[in-house]
């Protein structure tokens, strides 16, 4: 059974940066891609960056300019680097992967940017 494992989640200052790291634990993103999911408080998730297996990457309209997703084979991870963060960026994180049919998602990391 595939594991997803979000870190890098915290409390940052608007105008400020993250970078969320997403660890699998079978080397699956070389195989298909990855998206990056937040869910607001009390608004339903919503869709934020992917990266397909050939590399190309699309972003939300809401974070495009800002957040880049990006990946390492090699140590089966992949990034979801955040600037320019802004309050309504606040919201638990999650990266999920459909590889080999499955549909994996990781636990979750919460980031709040308020000053």
């Amino acid at each position: 059974q595939v594991q997803l494992v979000e870190s890098g989640g915290g409390l940052v200052q608007p105008g400020g940066s993250l970078r969320l790291s997403c660890a699998a634990t079978e080397p699956i993103f070389s195989l298909a891609g990855v998206g990056w999911f937040r869910q607001p408080p009390g608004k339903e998730r919503e869709w934020v960056a992917g990266i397909a297996s050939n590399g190309m990457t699309a972003y939300a309209d809401s974070v495009r300019g800002r957040f880049a997703i990006s990946r390492d084979n090699t140590k089966n991870t992949a990034y979801l680097q955040m600037n320019s963060l802004k309050r309504e960026d606040t919201a638990v994180y999650y990266c999920r992967s459909t590889a080999m049919g499955g549909n994996y998602w990781g636990q979750g990391t919460q980031v709040t940017v308020s000053s």
